[in-house]
This record gives structure tokens, C-alpha cells and sequence, in this order.
């Protein structure tokens, strides 16, 4: 029989303090203009410089994660997220805020890489002579941090308002996490040389279906963000609410982003990759429309809340399918990274398209935007499912050997399951 598998809380917990600061944006750019007296532009270029970081660390680390080792390297980004966001939270002058967002953003950014790389890997079927180090799969431990991150994230929305005014406090949030997840590296693996012995460097597998998954991660999330970045002025604005009732609007979206992520976890690979990455897309695109031309209450929060319900669930399967593309997590990073700069580029896109031509004509730009991606998306998936197939059909005509009941038990819930996130 094999051994039973736990599941890897120190990727889970990585992962979580690596996206936080995605998640956190509205909040920290909104601080930092009020806090420091900067102008939507100045914050916003702030918040943009950080993810840009925390991108950067993410291309070049993408291949260097197993050579450095996850402990080490996951202990290096802990330390400069605790060192950066944190200094950032302790200073009002703004040059050397700046510096810290930067700083922060690098650590973000390798954390997020360490957990991504050891997310992947978890879709390799181990050789005979090895044990498996993570003992479940890709998809669930995504949807674990997801839900993780999403869980925080609402706690923080509803919590930092009622810690006073100033700009420290999201960044101080950053940093603690940070410090809250450094004893479970303990626990992350040393250099892996043996695993690329296994699997093999030098050029990415599946170039062209990993360089069109970037390319579309990076549209999709400049489209999710433009609208993040912009949904507080739509609130207040063009549906005439409260700055109470539209933070409450929020807390219930990201409430309503759990339950996508349970839901994504519980479906698993049931449905594939193409249906949940190509469908949820176009009904995200939908939402994204009904959300900046809302006018009135129920407009707005219903196209919030679907949104965020949505959003997660697409999310998890792209990091699985990015997963599924080389078992070294080297597309996994990437999509990841590029992702990233779309976050970043968001905010900045949303505006200028409000400023030209006002919030509802955004909103139809930026939703017939996510149908065209969503049709490379769903290519890639189909793609990816095709060769996974062919994978399976190998090993059903494989002769046995000895360690074959190793491979019977890892790949139906380990790279099979990928197809899901």
C-alpha cells in the first residue's frame, strides 16, 4: 500500500503570503494617498512599482528555485517581505517607502515562486527510489491557498479600518504575515538536483502553449484589475452609495470568493480545464460589464459579488493547467509573474479607459477584452488535456514493473488532477 499523504501546509501557507499583496492593493494604494498626502497617480505608481517587483523576482527565479533550494530561498523572500513591507509601514517619508515597497514586493514575489515551483511538482509521479515529499495534488493545494488567501484578505478588508488612519497598516499586515509563516519553512525541502536529474533542463517543454498562456494570464489580469482598481470610484460615484455600504459590498464579494474557491476544490478535475477557464471567463467578462454600468445598489453589489465569486474558480484552474506544462514549475512561475504585470499595468488601464470615456464604455471594452483571451485560454486547456491523454495511455500499456503500483496511486490524484486548476 502507499503511504498515506499530508497535505503540504508550508506551500499553502507560502502561497498565501505571496498573493496577499495582489489582494491587499485597493487598500494600500487608497493608504497611501490618504497617508501620505500623495495623488491617486503617485499612490497608484507605488502600488504598480510593488507588484512590478514582486513580478521581476518571479522571471528570474523561475529556473532557479530547485538549484538555490525552497528553504533557502523561501526564507530569503520572507526576510526581505518582512524587511520591506515593514520598514514601509514604519516611515512617512516617502522616498524611503518606496524602497520598501520594493523591497517587499521582491520577497512577495520569491515566496510566491517557491510555492508555485513546489505546487507543480507535486504532478510528478516519483521514481521508484524516491518518496514523494508533498502527498497531494496541484489543483487542491492551489485551491487550499486561494481559499487561504482570499480568508485573509477579507479579515484584513474589514479589520484595518478600524486601526486608524495612515498607510502602515495593510503593509504592516504584509509584513507580520511574512513573519507568521517562517516557522513552516522548517519543513520545505533542501536543493532538489536529483528532480531535475528526473525531469530534465534546458528548454521549457511545451513552448508555444506556455508562451500563449503568459500572454493571455497577462491580459486577463490587466482586465480583472482595471476594474478592481477603479470599482471603489464606480461605488461611490455612479451608484451614488456610501463609503459603509460599498466597503460591505466588498466584504461580502470576497465572502462570496470562498465559497468559489471551496467550489473549485470540491469539482476538482471533473470538468476538465477548457469549460472552467473558457466559460468562467466569458461570465466574468459579463459581470465585469454589469459592475461599471451599475447605477444603483443591487447592480453594483450583483456584479461584484459574481465577479469575485468567479474569479478564484478560473484562477486555480490556469495555475493548475500553468502546472500541468512542466513538472519543474518553470510555466508555473511565469504564467504567475505575468500575471503579475498585468495586476500591476491594472489599476493605471482602468483609469485612463474611465477618464477617456466614463466607467460603462470601460466595462464593454474590458469585457469583449476577456472573450477574445478567453478563446487562447481554452486552446491551451484542450491542448494540455490532449497530451495528458496520451500520457495516460502510455503507462496503461506500460508492462509492469515493479514500481508501477507507485505510479497507479500518484498519477490519477496528482497530474491528472491538474487539468482541474
Amino acid at each position: 500500500m502507499s503511504a498515506p499523504r499530508s497535505l503540504p501546509w508550508p506551500l499553502v501557507a507560502l502561497f498565501t503570503a505571496g498573493y496577499l499583496a495582489p489582494y491587499l492593493l485597493p487598500t494600500i494604494v487608497g493608504r497611501l494617498g490618504t497617508g501620505l498626502a500623495l495623488s491617486a497617480t503617485q499612490a497608484g505608481a507605488i502600488g504598480s512599482a510593488l507588484l512590478l517587483s514582486s513580478a521581476t523576482a518571479g522571471f528570474l527565479l523561475a529556473s532557479r528555485v530547485e538549484r538555490i533550494g525552497a528553504r533557502p530561498l523561501a526564507r530569503l523572500g520572507l526576510v526581505l517581505a518582512v524587511v520591506g513591507y515593514g520598514g514601509a509601514a514604519l516611515t512617512g517619508v516617502v522616498p524611503a517607502v518606496v524602497v520598501g515597497a520594493l523591497v517587499g514586493g521582491l520577497g512577495s514575489g520569491t515566496v510566491t515562486a517557491v510555492a508555485a515551483t513546489g505546487i507543480a511538482a507535486m504532478g510528478v509521479p516519483p521514481a521508484r527510489t524516491e518518496s514523494r515529499a508533498w502527498g497531494s495534488d496541484p489543483h487542491r493545494v492551489t485551491t487550499l491557498g486561494l481559499l487561504g488567501v482570499s480568508a485573509l484578505a477579507g479579515a484584513l478588508y474589514l479589520t484595518i479600518p478600524h486601526l486608524g488612519a495612515g498607510h502602515g497598516q495593510p503593509l504592516a499586515a504584509l509584513a507580520l504575515t511574512a513573519l507568521a509563516v517562517w516557522p513552516l519553512t522548517g519543513r520545505l525541502p533542501g536543493r532538489t538536483a536529483p528532480a531535475r536529474t528526473r525531469t530534465g533542463h534546458g528548454r521549457l517543454p511545451h513552448l508555444r502553449s506556455g508562451l500563449l498562456l503568459a500572454a493571455a494570464m497577462l491580459c486577463w489580469s490587466l482586465a480583472q484589475n482595471s476594474l478592481w482598481g477603479v470599482s471603489g470610484r464606480i461605488g461611490l460615484g455612479q451608484a451614488h452609495l456610501t463609503e459603509v455600504t460599498v466597503g460591505a459590498v466588498f466584504a461580502v464579494a470576497l465572502g462570496a470568493g470562498l465559497v468559489g474557491v471551496v467550489g473549485a476544490g470540491t469539482l476538482g478535475p471533473r470538468l476538465g480545464r477548457a469549460l472552467p477557464i473558457g466559460g468562467g471567463t466569458a461570465l466574468i467578462a459579463a459581470c465585469i460589464a454589469l459592475s461599471a454600468s451599475a447605477t444603483d445598489l443591487p447592480s453594483f453589489a450583483g456584479g461584484e459579488i459574481a465577479w469575485n465569486l468567479l474569479y478564484p474558480v478560473v484562477l486555480s484552474y490556469v495555475i493548475g493547467l500553468a502546472a500541468s506544462l512542466d513538472p519543474r514549475g518553470r510555466w508555473a512561475v511565469l504564467v504567475g509573474s505575468a500575471s503579475s504585470l498585468g495586476t500591476a499595468a491594472g489599476p493605471l488601464t482602468g483609469s485612463a479607459l474611465a477618464a477617456w470615456a466614463g466607467f460603462p464604455v470601460m466595462g464593454e471594452v474590458l469585457a469583449v477584452g476577456l472573450l477574445g483571451v478567453a478563446v487562447p485560454l481554452t486552446m491551451v486547456a484542450l491542448r494540455a488535456s490532449r497530451h495528458l491523454s496520451s500520457v495516460v495511455e502510455i503507462q496503461l500499456d506500460t508492462p509492469v514493473v515493479p514500481a508501477q503500483r507507485t505510479y497507479g496511486t500518484a498519477c490519477p490524484n496528482s497530474y491528472a488532477s491538474t487539468s482541474a486548476r
